[in-house]
């Protein structure tokens, strides 16, 4: 159920190649927090460096991981909790989850 929850967050993505999606669950199973990847806040999808016709070459200076945007939208504890992400995720992703308390990954594609 949390790994469909990752991927209909993902569908929020405006990456016209990769969209992912990541959901964080509290040990009790209750949604922590959602994220998908794009812009950094502030920066509209629209109007920023990297996106249009050249956003594939230059999206990825720019472009906010889909597990970072849940970990940084959620104003709870994540000491604990479960990372359901739509895609495997990236070694930094994966140092950001664990420096943050998240015990657990789980992902539905290893593209």
């Amino acid at each position: 159920m949390f790994s469909r929850i990752a991927e209909l967050s993902a569908a929020r993505s405006k990456d016209p190649n990769t969209q992912v999606g990541a959901c964080i669950v509290s040990e009790e199973n209750k949604i922590l927090s959602l994220g998908y990847n794009g812009m950094p806040a502030g920066c509209n999808d629209d109007g920023c460096p990297g996106v249009g016709r050249d956003f594939l070459d230059t999206k990825y200076p720019f472009v906010c991981h889909a597990e970072l945007n849940a970990v940084l939208n959620s104003n709870h504890d994540l000491k604990g909790s479960r990372i359901y992400v739509s895609l495997f995720p990236m070694q930094r992703m994966r140092q950001s989850n664990n420096q943050s308390g998240i015990k657990e990954v789980i992902y539905t594609c290893d593209k």
